[in-house]
């Protein structure tokens, strides 16, 4: 049995240093981790326990922990924008993602969306325009979560504006600029009861949208948008962080009602 506590060749680490940089790495033979801090052998990691803190070349301190999704979306090599972690969280409630769940998802991008419904146990089937996306995506899917999942992912090359082939779905989630387009793709899609969730940078899509749903069989239309503020706790001083992550994008659900 794989002991997850130990780092092996070809685990991805994440090295945060003493001022919290945090950096991504996959551990190979001979490998070596360099910055302006100095130099990492990945020999130091392989066979070590995971929260092992290292020193590099130059004296710099390195705690080595296995990434999360959240710290591989944000550092995983990308072509298109993901959908960041503060809203692939209420996503998956959103659209009600667990084991067995038939998904239709279109603008699969980086794959951060995908990689997040797989975790949770959906099957999953991507409409993507550009093979470079494409090609990412399933990159992404493979070297974080691993070829085991590849049975439950299935990307191939159309546009989903032009309609959907798979019927009596569960879901269909987007992250496309006119999702208005998809919805009645979506109605014939989807089983009675399914759910619809988009994703839209701009309230005026939202609103599109929206306005689209209205004309439909969808119901029980909404829009959220979620706001991700941290707080600064040390000793005495309690405050909110001068900075938080506010606009990314708006979540619209909604779900399908029988003919």
């Amino acid at each position: 049995m794989t002991d997850l506590s130990r780092f092996a060749v070809g685990d991805k680490v994440l090295l945060i240093d003493n001022k919290d940089r945090r950096y991504l790495i996959t551990l190979t033979e001979n490998g070596e981790f360099h910055s302006h801090t100095g130099v990492l052998s990945h020999s130091d990691l392989i066979g070590a326990r995971e929260g092992t803190t290292y020193r590099s070349s130059r004296g710099s301190r390195f705690t080595a922990l296995r990434p999360t999704l959240s710290d591989f979306v944000l550092k995983m090599p990308r072509g298109a924008q993901v959908i960041y972690p503060k809203d692939l969280g209420p996503l998956l409630l959103l659209a009600d993602i667990h084991p067995g769940v038939r998904v239709l998802e279109s603008g699969v991008g980086s794959g951060a969306l995908s990689m997040a419904m797989l975790r949770a146990g959906a099957d999953i089937v991507g409409y993507e325009l550009r093979e470079e996306f494409a090609d990412r995506a399933n990159a992404n899917v493979n070297g974080f979560l691993g070829s085991e999942y590849s049975g439950r992912y299935r990307v191939e090359l159309r546009n989903c504006y032009d309609g959907i082939d798979e019927t009596e779905l569960d879901r269909v989630v987007l992250d496309l600029p006119e999702p208005w387009q998809v919805v009645k793709h979506a109605e014939r899609a989807l089983r009675p009861g399914g759910i619809f969730v988009a994703y839209t940078p701009t309230i005026v899509q939202a609103v599109h949208l929206r306005e689209t749903l209205e004309g439909s069989r969808f119901t029980m239309a909404e829009t959220i948008e979620v706001l991700h503020r941290s707080w600064h706790i040390e000793g005495q001083s309690v405050r909110p962080d001068h900075r938080m992550v506010a606009h990314t994008g708006f979540l619209t659900s909604a779900r399908l009602l029988a003919e």
